[in-house]
């Protein structure tokens, strides 16, 4: 039965890939690439929700209408918890203490860009000698912050045409979702590119960005579902509890969602499908060139120098 699985699988273009995705997932350990990153997005979400109310108060001064409706605009882009999470302050303490909350936001928001930049290489196996060094990879994770917050602005004109377009009928309604899709496609397109150090093309990377957008907009809508149950049931021990769990909930699935549509770009690319039904589990198996390919993938990620040599040979199972 095993083997009959396993070669229809190999037989079938969509199965192949779809198994190929979970175990290239599972290789690249992408539930601790995502915590990693939700780890660094909880830590610097309040700091950077603080720098945003600050400059908003300094640029939109005599707008304080306008200034309302772009922090809602970004808590409304978290479910349920959103609403709880109140109006940041701004910061305050003279020159000495806006600075150092200043550095403090940017240092805690840089966090999330090193976080992604890990999982990207990750995903596609660039050696540890290619990445960019601390300095550089910094750089990027600025560059990162730069399309968030501009994708911020754009979201905030999208859901002020959204409210207006309650009283234009579904058409108008429909326009409005397709360009915060459009929106987000293109920030998550420009972020898979920028965050690794792997040269890619967008039309590379523009199916897992399309697949992320998309996934996206789902969790905006039906993932409020299992945050609600969340913060509901942490409720009845404590309030702040139920935020933590419903931010961290949120937070999570969305890594997940990014670190697996950026797995759909990588199969697809290097071509890692189809793979033996039964490579996770045990030796006892006879590897697929995709197998190989992905293994030695693995293997080559971990060269230090440019001057080390990995290569990485197979033998059958039974070859002692």
């Amino acid at each position: 039965m095993v083997g009959w699985l396993d070669r229809l699988q190999r037989r079938s273009r969509t199965a192949g890939f779809v198994i190929a995705v979970i175990y290239k997932y599972v290789d690249d350990k992408g539930g601790y690439l995502a915590a990693l990153i939700t780890y660094y997005a909880f830590l610097s979400l309040f700091p950077l929700l603080l720098l945003l109310t600050t400059v908003l108060g300094v640029v939109l001064a005599g707008h304080p209408s306008l200034q309302e409706q772009v922090v809602h605009s970004a808590l409304s882009q978290f479910p349920v918890v959103g609403d709880q999470l109140d109006q940041p302050r701004h910061l305050s303490g003279g020159t000495v203490g806006i600075v150092v909350g200043i550095a403090g936001a940017l240092y805690g928001g840089l966090g999330v860009g090193q976080a992604i930049q890990h999982a990207m290489d990750t995903v596609w196996a660039v050696p540890r000698n290619v990445r960019p060094d601390p300095i550089r990879s910094r750089i990027r994770s600025l560059v990162l912050l730069c399309v968030l917050g501009s994708a911020l602005l754009a979201t905030t004109l999208v859901l002020a045409l959204g409210r207006q377009s309650a009283t234009l009928g579904p058409a108008a309604k429909a326009g409005v979702l397709l360009a915060a899709m459009a929106i987000n496609t293109g920030v998550i397109l420009v972020g898979f590119r920028v965050a690794t150090a792997r040269e890619l093309s967008f039309r590379q990377v523009a199916p897992g960005a399309v697949a992320a957008a998309i996934i996206w907009e789902l969790l905006q809508s039906f993932g409020a579902v299992y945050v609600t149950h969340i913060v509901r049931s942490a409720s009845r021990t404590n309030g702040v509890f139920a935020l933590v769990l419903g931010l961290l909930a949120f937070l999570y699935m969305t890594s997940v969602t990014l670190v697996l549509c950026a797995e759909i770009n990588a199969v697809r690319v290097d071509r890692l499908y189809p793979r033996a039904l039964l490579t996770p589990f045990t030796d006892n198996v006879s590897l697929t060139p995709a197998d190989r390919k992905a293994y030695t993938g693995q293997a080559k990620a971990q060269r230090a120098k440019g001057f080390e040599h990995i290569d990485a040979t197979f033998h059958p199972h039974d070859d002692r």
